[in-house]
């Protein structure tokens, strides 16, 4: 594969990844497909959206790393600002839809169910890191406090796929699953760094 179709195979696959979601949601809503229990169905759906682009844009980096193709690094700020759109649509869909906007219930819900205080946790961690995405950001913190502030969006995975674990009843096995993932990606950064302070370079390895 050349190197510019391999670019424009990526932005395809970024922008479906992005997109996609949004008109296959709103055909399920005009066709009644979205089941018995619609509301948690968009809760469900727009949630996984959420933790699924988080998961993509921590993948650029490894895949970055592997394929030498530094241009993939733009990616990761459309699919994190993605992920960080379907985490506000799925905590507006609980508070709009489910609790119709009783923010005295929302509150209480936050502090007595953990599975959405870890949920909000994830939304408050990846705030900041939506505000600073920006090449702006990284200008004005300078590269290292930069860098040092995304590396939070590995913890808002973790509490991300938290959030789903614990909101689930029966089956497990797609949030462990995302467990995985989380593992297998923070392990490579782990190994990453170590190979940092080896001495050892690796073609296209960043630190983000």
């Amino acid at each position: 594969m050349t190197d510019q179709l391999a670019r424009r195979a990526v932005r395809s696959l970024v922008w479906l990844a992005v997109l996609g979601p949004i008109p296959w949601l709103a055909w399920l809503a005009f066709s009644g497909g979205l089941g018995a229990n619609p509301i948690e169905y968009l809760q469900h759906r727009t949630g996984h959206y959420a933790i699924r682009l988080l998961a993509a844009s921590l993948f650029i980096t490894p895949l970055r790393v592997i394929t030498g193709w530094g241009w993939l690094i733009g990616h990761r700020r459309t699919l994190g600002l993605a992920a960080f759109f379907w985490a506000l649509t799925h905590l507006s869909v609980y508070v709009g839809l489910d609790l119709f906007f009783d923010f005295g219930q929302f509150l209480d819900d936050v502090v007595k169910r953990r599975y959405i205080t870890v949920g909000m946790l994830a939304i408050a961690l990846l705030t900041p890191l939506a505000v600073t995405s920006s090449k702006r950001w990284v200008k004005r913190l300078g590269g290292a406090r930069w860098n040092k502030l995304h590396r939070l969006v590995y913890l808002a995975m973790i509490a991300a796929t938290a959030h789903y674990l614990w909101a689930v009843k029966k089956d497990i096995t797609t949030p462990v699953i995302y467990f995985v993932i989380v593992a297998a990606l923070l392990g490579f950064r782990l190994y990453m760094r170590a190979r940092r302070k080896s001495g050892r370079h690796v073609a296209g390895e960043v630190t983000a």
